[in-house]
């Protein structure tokens, strides 16, 4: 812990949220940002962006001092997102993976840095055909934000188990919830972060990285939270993209509280006991397996817990910085994603109630999407 403490974070947010490309008619995958992204770009300027897959199309808000303010910029962002795809026969559609569609059938995006990854990493860049959820946390202090990380490391699992939406792979039921974590995991520095003293060790493992030519720069750091290359954040990368926008802001709030109350405990000069990368890698590997119907270790008890009894204590650890911070209704709105069932319990119980259809679950999919946004008149 550092012996002298800087001013208050602000702790603002900034929301990306990727999402698929899907053709209206069959739910297959379409390569098909470059139909949308001109217009997408007239309209909302540098918050849309294209990913390596053209049928990925990723919307960013700006920085947010609420998850009140989030809201209304995701449902702006969606809405139009939304009615842009609509003009082209297609829909976009929130799930960490597509049902059915094979990555292989899918278009990388001509641009420089997509065809670098590719060359570099061959077969495994070509099948990372994800669509995850990126909070943003501003933190400017340097020393302030690895510090942070370190701690908030313990509860990543915590965040995954919510935000599970992704249990299908190339048209196969893969028994896990979040499959995208495990696509993923095949990218090099990946993962739960290790532990970093000091911001001055965190740069030089970014500098000797650079100059042995194992990456270009700290971009290609793809941690499931990281300092930020470029911005003053911490930015959140674990979990699933979410279908409903209610749920995409109840991770942001309950992001934006933890950081805040880790803040406020080393301020008090007490701080989050630091767990080994491999025992939290454990709590990964369930939260990705089971969700949020698991259970998941308790470091400080030595004994497995379930899942929900953490998500549960966890609320109650965040909820007076919930209020500091003006989300707390947006925080609890955890306890409905509990009851509802996470993305991931959605989408197979529409699955097996359709008897397997994937055309269903697509469609499923898509209108979870769009709840809540203004799609105008003939839309």
């Amino acid at each position: 812990m550092s012996g002298t403490f800087p001013q208050r974070p602000d702790f603002t947010l900034g929301i990306e949220e990727e999402f698929m490309i899907v053709d209206r008619q069959t739910g297959d995958l379409k390569s098909s940002i470059s139909e949308i992204f001109e217009d997408g770009r007239m309209i909302l300027q540098e918050k849309i962006k294209p990913e390596m897959h053209m049928s990925v199309v990723e919307v960013g808000t700006h920085i947010c001092k609420t998850t009140a303010e989030a809201r209304q910029e995701i449902l702006t962002l969606r809405s139009e997102i939304a009615k842009l795809a609509k003009k082209q026969g297609l829909e976009i559609a929130a799930s960490g993976t597509h049902p059915f569609s094979h990555w292989k059938d899918q278009e990388i995006h001509p641009d420089i840095r997509y065809l670098k990854i590719v060359e570099d990493m061959q077969i495994i860049a070509r099948s990372n055909l994800i669509f995850g959820l990126h909070v943003h946390v501003g933190i400017s202090d340097k020393q302030t934000a690895i510090e942070i990380m370190n701690e908030v490391r313990y509860f990543l699992p915590h965040i995954l188990a919510l935000s599970s939406n992704s249990p299908f792979w190339i048209g196969r039921k893969t028994g896990l919830m979040s499959y995208r974590t495990k696509v993923f995991d095949k990218f090099p520095r990946t993962g739960i972060p290790d532990y970093f003293p000091t911001h001055f060790d965190f740069s030089n493992y970014i500098d000797t990285l650079i100059k042995v030519n194992s990456i270009d720069n700290a971009k290609k750091i793809w941690w499931d939270v990281r300092p930020h290359p470029f911005f003053p954040t911490l930015e959140f990368r674990i979990a699933d993209v979410q279908m409903r926008v209610d749920e995409t802001i109840a991770l942001a709030a309950l992001i934006q509280s933890i950081c805040l109350t880790l803040w406020k405990m080393r301020t008090k000069n007490t701080g989050w006991r630091l767990y080994r990368r491999d025992l939290i890698m454990e709590n990964k590997w369930r939260a990705a397996r089971y969700g949020i119907r698991g259970n998941m270790i308790d470091f400080g008890k030595n004994m497995e817990v379930p899942t929900i009894e953490l998500l549960y204590e966890l609320i109650e650890l965040v909820a007076d910085s919930a209020d500091e911070l003006g989300c707390r209704r947006d925080l609890m709105y955890i306890h409905k994603m509990i009851s509802n069932g996470t993305g991931a319990e959605r989408q197979i119980r529409v699955f097996e109630d359709s008897g397997g259809n994937f055309e269903k679950l697509v469609s499923y999919i898509v209108d979870e999407t769009h709840l809540g946004l203004d799609l105008g008149a003939g839309a």
